[in-house]
């Protein structure tokens, strides 16, 4: 498909640079085949059912860019993917000056490319104990907040709990899954009230996320991999979600993604932990997930593509023009919506 249909006009105004306050006072953006309706996150219970279960990504974002010097020149890295405890595959800025073999100084944290790869790619091994690897990261590193919050503010302190998800345990991720921040222990006794259940999945976001595409047809669009887990005690409890007529909610384009990476054309989830590079777009038949709550994407983006192929490209167009017209706080500090899928 042509990249232009997945296309926008997004007014600065609407970007959310912070989170709503208290976190589940954000907006949510109901969106069904019959038509589009308003309401907050915290009533997200009312629109479930009982034998429904959440999914959630469990990932911890660590603090993943680095600044410092090669040299006398200056170098920022931002890690998307740990290949091990101390070695990472990472975005380098400028790229040309982050050369195979060059010594890195981040402050006293020091490391060496050991590999090149396209588009600012690297390779990066750290001179770090295994075991002391996040603690490194959380002494010499900041908070990966996405270029359109970073470029208009500094990251500071309040990001550090701000970008973390009220499940986060796994270290790992470069970049929150933005739709679990919305949660409180409010809303998740609301939930429980009603008796729906919620399981955790575990997929490092990398920062690939945030790349553009850059090509013209979808087709020729390839996606970084990250690492996901799902253990068998979940896919269980799913594949019996789902038996009884519950329905399964993905909370985040994330756990939709591992989802499908281990379903079935049976739609059975099976247990999985490995990488996944899955990339969805219109067309594709959604085997796991019934319900989808997300944020709202960057135009042009893979997760736009996503959730267009889920509940219909024109349907999304709509619901967007609308959240922009009704002042929806877009990305990933911003309001919600929770989409049904297209009946076709």
């Amino acid at each position: 498909m042509n990249v232009e249909l997945f296309d926008f006009d997004l007014p600065r105004e609407n970007i959310a640079l912070r989170p709503a306050n208290p976190r589940d006072a954000a907006r949510m953006l109901v969106v069904k085949p019959e038509g589009i309706s308003h309401d907050g996150v915290l009533d997200l219970a009312r629109h479930l059912s009982k034998d429904d279960v959440l999914v959630f990504n469990d990932t911890r974002v660590i603090p993943g860019r680095l600044s410092g010097k090669r040299g006398a020149a200056k170098i920022e890295l931002t890690l998307h993917k740990r290949e091990s405890e101390t070695v990472w595959l990472a975005f380098a800025k400028p790229a040309k000056k982050c050369r195979m073999g060059d010594h890195l100084d981040f402050d006293g944290l020091t490391a060496e490319v050991i590999a090149v790869g396209e588009e600012g790619e690297r390779t990066i091994r750290f001179d770090v104990a295994q075991s002391a690897m996040t603690k490194a990261l959380e002494s010499h590193g900041v908070m990966p907040l996405p270029p359109y919050i970073a470029s208009q503010r500094p990251v500071d302190e309040q990001d550090k709990s701000d970008y973390q998800t009220v499940f986060a345990r796994a270290d790992g991720a470069v970049a929150a899954p933005t739709a679990g921040l919305h949660f409180t222990e409010r809303m998740l006794s609301k939930l429980d009230e009603k008796g729906i259940r919620h399981v955790g999945v575990t997929l490092h976001v990398g920062a690939g996320t945030f790349l553009p595409v850059k090509v013209e047809d979808t087709k020729d669009h390839k996606m970084h991999s990250e690492w996901g887990e799902i253990t068998p005690e979940v896919a269980a409890q799913l594949n019996e979600a789902r038996a009884r007529g519950g329905r399964i909610v993905a909370v985040g384009t994330t756990s939709l993604r591992l989802l499908e990476s281990a379903a079935g054309d049976d739609g059975i989830i099976h247990p999985f932990a490995s990488d996944t590079d899955i990339f969805i777009t219109p067309g594709y038949n959604f085997k796991a997930v019934d319900i989808l709550m997300t944020n709202f994407h960057l135009p042009c983006s893979t997760l736009f593509m996503l959730v267009s192929a889920f509940a219909g490209l024109k349907t999304m167009r709509d619901a967007y023009e609308l959240a922009i017209r009704s002042g929806y706080r877009f990305y990933s500090y911003g309001d919600s919506s929770l989409l049904f899928p297209a009946k076709d």
